[in-house]
């Protein structure tokens, strides 16, 4: 990608948009937010990509880590450090935030710059560390495009496991640390990166996504439903 899309868009830019391709992010949004949420109970690990001054992304994983003790590793992957926000990732900063069982917890050390980028990461450290599933912890607005952004970074790499959403419990007009905008002022911005990156082959397409949770569903059942 030249620059960046903006966070910030206005209704105005989907009008030329064929209805075919909004009903594609719609599906998307649908079937990734509603896998069973509870199933992180029952995952090898956390993955947490942190950005934009949210400390809500760390401190949900870590109450997760640290009431959960088959969690086999908490994932951490770093953000970009021109970002008005940034704080460096140490073990330190997390114990800040809760953390004390720190056996299984991996940090990315260098900032990087792009939610790509933390996906590429996560999907080294899930095949260095023999991971066998992974919940990913992340603010509503943003969690589908983190989806099918580590999706696609498994995919090229020749990966295929159990993922499944876990929404950070934050409101939706808590405005958020980098800009000040609320969840909601940053869906339209989503919604145009869900648009853009598949062509650009950062995010999996909408055919990979269903071919994906066709295989999720009929192999992994048990971990989804608990049964």
């Amino acid at each position: 990608m030249s620059r960046p899309l903006p966070r910030l868009v206005e209704a105005e830019a989907f009008a030329d948009v064929p209805a075919e391709r909004l009903l594609a992010v719609l599906e998307a949004v649908t079937m990734v937010l509603t896998l069973p949420h509870r199933a992180a109970e029952r995952v090898d690990a956390l993955v947490v990509p942190t950005g934009q001054g949210e400390d809500w992304r760390l401190t949900d994983a870590i109450r997760a880590w640290e009431t959960g003790p088959a969690l086999r590793h908490l994932l951490v992957a770093n953000t970009d450090s021109a970002e008005r926000t940034y704080r460096p990732l140490t073990l330190d900063r997390l114990r800040g935030l809760g953390l004390r069982r720190t056996g299984g917890v991996v940090l990315q050390a260098e900032p990087v710059t792009g939610t790509g980028r933390q996906a590429t990461w996560i999907a080294e450290q899930v095949r260095a560390l023999g991971v066998g599933s992974v919940a990913l912890v992340v603010s509503p607005y943003h969690l589908v495009r983190v989806y099918l952004t580590v999706l696609r970074a498994c995919d090229d790499a020749g990966l295929r496991i159990p993922m499944v959403p876990l929404p950070v419990a934050v409101a939706p007009d808590a405005p958020v640390p980098e800009t000040g905008a609320a969840g909601y002022d940053l869906v339209a911005g989503e919604v145009s990166r869900l648009l853009r990156y598949p062509g650009q082959g950062w995010i999996a397409t909408p055919e990979r996504l269903r071919d994906y949770l066709r295989w999720l569903w009929s192999e992994h059942r048990p971990l989804l439903t608990g049964a």
